[in-house]
């Protein structure tokens, strides 16, 4: 049974980078070519909407109500974060960023491989598969926030993983203060009944959240609650989550919901349930953020870029296989959906959905390496080992 896992895996991994190869040399206009395109309002339209949001910010105006493309769908605490790059015109304020994504990428991978104590070779051939990557072209090309969530997502884990799991769950909350669908994340430790990291997980949430609604005004704060609120679920073949699926399929998210909120609610059980096995510095996290996903109206195929930590965790516990081929399919780049008609029946639908199948994937096989704390993660030492009488849960 093993080996025919491994088989298939690497028969999916090669057939990830034979795809890859083809569409960069059928749609040679793929994301990458496009980074140093200085058009902002189409191309670059994720950061030019924050920077339109940092403006106003500065200028006291409302930061939700500006003349970007696309509407501000984060929250105010943002817009806070990003306002020094107001002092820059829209197109150099995104090069710097740019430059800073990709610095935060490329350290978050390898401080988690650091601290996992991977070999060089298998560093190299994750940073590189990574840098190649769908999710971080997308990324990058947009402007989006991705690479600042997930090093608040790593230095959570590197924190958990040193024995600090209050630190963690502080990290864990200023992240998901700066991106609610990662809510569920601060569950984890309430079904692993660790009282004192869930408290401060959410008190770390609420206090960064009232920082952002202090400095950008309470109006600003409603703003964000009603677009959030009344924004729908895009059937964009680019949405992998459930009800964007569903969406796709019925018109509707409502099935895609239910099945989100199933997937979700079945991760936590699962480790709750085996809460004496599951290490909290594990695969844990990353499963439930993908469950998050899964249930999240929006979750674009660039989020895959935050699995990558539970990635090099299946590396570290020997499950190479699964986690080549988790690394090689998110190479294929998105003009894939360009195969598909979307007005072709359901083979043409199955074959957009491409991306909603590679996170199930992501989700499943984290989610069946959860139980790692009496197998081999535990052979695994952290850098900095806590002090003795210090519970690493």
């Amino acid at each position: 049974m093993i080996r025919t896992g491994r088989v298939a895996a690497a028969a999916a991994a090669c057939a990830a980078v034979v795809v890859t190869v083809v569409l960069h040399i059928r749609y040679p206009d793929a994301l990458v070519t496009l980074l140093p395109l200085a058009d902002m309002r189409d191309l670059h339209v994720d950061f030019d909407t924050f920077h339109h949001s940092a403006v106003a910010l500065t200028r006291g105006t409302d930061i939700y109500e500006t003349p970007a493309k696309l509407t501000n769908l984060n929250p105010p605490l943002l817009t806070v974060l990003l306002a020094p790059f107001a002092a820059l015109d829209a197109l150099t304020a995104y090069r710097v960023f740019l430059g800073v994504s990709v610095l935060l990428v490329v350290g978050s991978v390898l401080a988690v491989a650091r601290e996992l104590r991977l070999p060089a070779t298998v560093t190299v051939g994750t940073l590189l598969a990574v840098l190649a990557s769908s999710p971080l072209h997308g990324t990058l090309l947009l402007g989006q926030i991705y690479p600042l969530l997930l090093v608040g997502l790593v230095g959570g884990w590197i924190a958990e993983r040193r024995g600090h799991p209050v630190l963690a769950a502080v990290l864990h909350g200023v992240t998901v203060a700066l991106k609610p669908s990662l809510a569920p994340l601060l569950l984890l430790p309430a079904v692993q009944r660790r009282w004192a990291p869930l408290r401060a997980g959410i008190a770390a949430a609420a206090l960064a959240t009232l920082v952002g609604v202090l400095v950008a005004g309470p109006s600003s704060t409603v703003d964000w609650l009603r677009i959030a609120l009344t924004e729908g679920v895009p059937d964009s073949a680019d949405n992998a989550s459930l009800p964007g699926l569903a969406m796709r399929f019925t018109g509707s998210p409502v099935v895609g919901l239910m099945l989100g909120l199933v997937a979700l609610v079945g991760t936590l059980v699962w480790i709750g349930r085996h809460r004496d096995r599951v290490d909290p510095a594990g695969t844990a996290p990353w499963a439930v953020v993908a469950a998050g996903l899964l249930l999240s109206p929006i979750a674009w195929h660039n989020y895959l870029l935050l699995l990558v930590p539970g990635v090099l965790v299946l590396l570290a516990v020997h499950r190479r296989a699964a986690a080549v081929a988790l690394l090689a399919v998110a190479l294929v780049p998105v003009s894939w959906n360009a195969l598909f008609s979307p007005e072709g029946g359901v083979g043409p639908l199955l074959g957009r959905s491409l991306y909603a199948g590679i996170l199930l994937a992501y989700w499943a096989v984290l989610s069946s390496a959860t139980p790692l704390r009496a197998t081999r993660f535990s052979d695994v030492p952290p850098l900095a080992a806590p002090s003795p009488g210090t519970s690493v849960r």
